[in-house]
Parts: C-alpha cells; sequence; structure tokens
C-alpha cells in the first residue's frame, strides 16, 4: 500500500471516534450526495441515486404483487384542505412551507409544499369514489416531500426528501387495517431480506402515532451507534380523512357510507440505516441485493502485460453480466491497485475481482470479500456457480451480524435509574413496561432522553410493572435515542 492508499483512509473518521462525524465523511467520500445551496436540502449524485433507485426498483415489484397501481398528486396543496383534518393540520404545520406569491401576484389561497399527501389525495378520492364497487382503491406514488426541518442530517432527515406513499380505501374498517398491516410485512421482508437490516414491528404509542391516524405501525432499525431509525410506517386512518373529505360510497345495501382509509411510506432515510447499520471505518459495506455494483473487475501486473489482462479482465466482467451479476470494471493506469483496492472497499462493493498475468497461467481469480476480507483463489471455470453462492453468502452473513449486533445491544429496564443507566452508559435499546399514561412516556423522555420506538407484536419478554410510575403495565414498550 503506497502513501496515497494510506491517505484515502485516513479521510474517514473512526466511529467509536464520533459516529456521527463518520457518517458525514462517509456519505461524501463514498460520493453519494454534496450540499445543496438550500439549508437542509441535498444534492443525491449517481452512486446515491442509484442506491435509491434499487430501493424502488424491490418495492415497487412488492407493492403491484400486492395490488396497488402507481400515480401522481400535485405538489402544491390548498391550504383550506389541511383544515379539515384537524389533528393533521396540527402536527405537521410547524414544517409546512407556504407559497404565497405567483406570477408576480399574491395568492387568493395560500398553497403548501406538500409535506404528505393524505389530504390532496382524499380529495381526489371523493371524486373517484361513487359505488362499492370502486372499493378498494389502492394507489401509491413516488414522490417529494418537504417538511421544513429545524435540524436536518443527509438522507435521514432533510427538507426535501423523497419517499413512496400508498393511500388506499376500503369498504370495511377489517379490510383497511388488513391494508395496513400487510403493508408493514412488505415493508419487514424487504427491510430484513433485501437490505439485510433486522427491526422491530410494532404500534407507535398514541403520542408517536401519524397524525391523523386511529393506529400507526412501524419497523424501527438499530444503528451501530446504538439509536434508533424508524425505517418504515403503516398508518390506519380509520374514518378520519374519509368524513373530513366526505368520501362516501353507495354500499351493496343500497346505503351511503364513508370509506376506511390507509397511508404508508417509506423515505430516503433508508439509505442513512444501510450506511448506519453495515458501514464500518473503512467506509460503506452495501449488501449485494440492493448493491448497484455487486462486483469490481481490477486487472493488476506490469505495464507489459497490462494489455493481454485487460482484454482477459473484459471476457470476465461479460461472463458476470451474462449471468446477471452487476459488474463493473476499473482499468485506470493513473492510480495503484492499492488505492483502487481502498476505493471500492469505501463505496461497499460487495466482492472484488482480482486478474493478473500470475492468475491467468494458473486458470485462477482472485475473489476478496468486503463483509470479511476474506481472499477466495477461484478456478476460472467454477466463477459464475462460486460467485452466485458467494454473493448469497455475503447477504445472509451481513443480515446474521447485524441482528447479533441488535441482539447485543438489547436491554431490559425494570425501573428508570435501569432506564437511564442503559440510555447514558450502555448503547441500544431498551425494553420497558408502560402503564399507558402519557406522563410516565414523557417522564422517560425528560429523564433519560430515550423515546418510545413501538410495542412490540412479539417482544421477548413482557414486562409487568410501568418504567416511570411502578404501576401495573398495559403495554410492553421498546424505548431508545433516535435519530
Amino acid at each position: 500500500m503506497g502513501k496515497e492508499d494510506k491517505q484515502f483512509v485516513k479521510d474517514i473518521t473512526p466511529q467509536k471516534e464520533d459516529f456521527s462525524r463518520w457518517y458525514l465523511d462517509v456519505i461524501q467520500k463514498a460520493d453519494l450526495m454534496d450540499y445543496a445551496p438550500v439549508r437542509g436540502c441535498i444534492v443525491f449524485k449517481p452512486d446515491g441515486y442509484e442506491l435509491w433507485e434499487a430501493c424502488q426498483r424491490e418495492l415497487d415489484r412488492r407493492f403491484k404483487e400486492t395490488g396497488h397501481r402507481n400515480a401522481y398528486f400535485p405538489l402544491f396543496i390548498p391550504e383550506s384542505f389541511f383544515q379539515k383534518e384537524k389533528e393533521h393540520v396540527e402536527g405537521f404545520n410547524p414544517e409546512l412551507p407556504w407559497v404565497t406569491e405567483a406570477g408576480g401576484e399574491k395568492l387568493e389561497e395560500r398553497l403548501a409544499v406538500r409535506p404528505t399527501s393524505e389530504t390532496v389525495i382524499g380529495h381526489m378520492y371523493a371524486r373517484w369514489i361513487q359505488s362499492y364497487r370502486d372499493l378498494p382503491l389502492k394507489i401509491n406514488q413516488w414522490a417529494n416531500v418537504v417538511r421544513w426541518e429545524k435540524r436536518t442530517l443527509p438522507f435521514l432527515r432533510t427538507s426535501e426528501f423523497l419517499w413512496q406513499e400508498g393511500h388506499t380505501a376500503h369498504a370495511t374498517a377489517e379490510e383497511a387495517e388488513a391494508e395496513t398491516k400487510q403493508m408493514l410485512d412488505v415493508y419487514t421482508e424487504f427491510v430484513e431480506e433485501v437490505l439485510a437490516i433486522p427491526v422491530y414491528r410494532g404500534q407507535k404509542t398514541p403520542s408517536e402515532k401519524f397524525a391523523g391516524a386511529v393506529h400507526t405501525y412501524s419497523i424501527e432499525a438499530m444503528m451501530k451507534d446504538g439509536k434508533a431509525l424508524q425505517a418504515g410506517t403503516s398508518h390506519y386512518l380509520g374514518q378520519n380523512f374519509a368524513k373530513g373529505f366526505d368520501i362516501q360510497f353507495l354500499d351493496k345495501d343500497n346505503a351511503l357510507k364513508h370509506v376506511y382509509t390507509t397511508s404508508w411510506g417509506v423515505s430516503t432515510r433508508i439509505l442513512g440505516a444501510i450506511i448506519m447499520v453495515h458501514g464500518d471505518d473503512r467506509g460503506l459495506a452495501l449488501p449485494p441485493l440492493i448493491a448497484p455494483t455487486q462486483v469490481v473487475v481490477i486487472p493488476i501486473g506490469p505495464k507489459k502485460a497490462r494489455e493481454r489482462v485487460n482484454v482477459h479482465a473484459e471476457e470476465l466482467r461479460k461472463r458476470l453480466v451474462g449471468a446477471g451479476v452487476r459488474v463493473t470494471m476499473d482499468e485506470r493506469d493513473d492510480v495503484s491497485p492499492g488505492w483502487k483496492f481502498n476505493e471500492y472497499e469505501m463505496r461497499g462493493v460487495p466482492v472484488r475481482l482480482e486478474i493478473g498475468p500470475r492468475d491467468m497461467d494458473n486458470g485462477q481469480v482472485v475473489l476478496v470479500r468486503r463483509d470479511t476480507g476474506e481472499k477466495l483463489f477461484v478456478p476460472e471455470s467454477e466463477l459464475l456457480e462460486r460467485m452466485s453462492s458467494l454473493l448469497d453468502d455475503i447477504q445472509q452473513n451481513m443480515y446474521a451480524k447485524a441482528k447479533q449486533f441488535r441482539d447485543d445491544n438489547e436491554h431490559v429496564a425494570h425501573n428508570m435509574d435501569d432506564m437511564i443507566d442503559i440510555v447514558r452508559e450502555k448503547r441500544g435499546f431498551a425494553l420497558a413496561g408502560w402503564c399507558g399514561d402519557d406522563a410516565c412516556e414523557k417522564a422517560v423522555k425528560e429523564q433519560s432522553g430515550a423515546t418510545s420506538r413501538n410495542i412490540p407484536f412479539g417482544p421477548p419478554e413482557k414486562m409487568d410493572t410501568c418504567v416511570a410510575c411502578g404501576k401495573s403495565a398495559e403495554h410492553t414498550v421498546w424505548f431508545a435515542r433516535a435519530y
């Protein structure tokens, strides 16, 4: 490794020294984004946007398999729409940016820049739904939204971000609740199986639910600094928006009824989750199923052998592409192989394939795993078969490592002293009892800094007493500091 190779890795702050600084170093060094001229906004560079595109492809396929279709709704929403669901407007009003003038004239009614689309979609559903034959109506949109955040962090919390939001309407409460939970299952499968991130599934407490929802369900992931990241939410809205926007249908019994609605979403904050769950002091580590580039081919050897090696490396690249592997090849001759090794490790490419004159003579290639650093010598005749199994093994190993880290950082808090000790001295999630009183939930936040993440569907153990007041616990809850 040359001098320039060592300097390449020095630019990343070690996680244990300063995790926040490490995160910012990695996303810039890996060329995922840049800061925009507007406060709190970022530019997605190709490497970052391709990661989002990969997430879109995986999710969009799942949405369509469950009967949803894509549409698009306006970015601007009339102010009067927000007055139709009181809890909703109160929840979003502090974050709303407003358009008050256009074309040199003051608008008669202010327009909000979309923070979420329940209101405008509710307005349109009222026009589209007339009969039980129009139900269920199951629509998703891929869009950008704006929430004027006071504190921002690239990918995790920005003034403008990208997401998908699903909105459905149903004839019965049972159908709508089933839809809400089905979409939580879709998110769980995607995050665990594709992103290799284990999650806790559960219901949000009333104080943490979506503004205007009856119930909110979430999946919560643990980052490497022990903090929680809400990776996806699904909301059962009951008839709150249906009544606010008069979304009615004529049922089979010839009675006019309000529909039951849901909404659910995942945003570009999952890119932050991928980075913070799998990354290390060498940079990104991307699970093969989501990595835009799964294998980088690096020809090595002296100048006199370069043309011969490059031609052979290109043949290997084509064979892998033909087998459905996402591959890139780096033939640059102005940087050393060591520099390239560091660069692609930092960019998180799951497998590095090295090929040189000696390897060609031996009929083999060298494969290096990003997740473990293990170096494998593989006969060329077995390359395609071994590559397929290797990518599968890396995917599974990354999930196993993330789950082991999560399991090692789960704690139980029997009282407030336990909670404070876990949050301030340790890292991770604390499982605790809660009596159901908002004041006790607030006390946990004020005294420890942790917020309720969700009431898990299947807690590892049931807590009998409230962590704050000591009375009988109505719920068992995960608490943690959160992004």
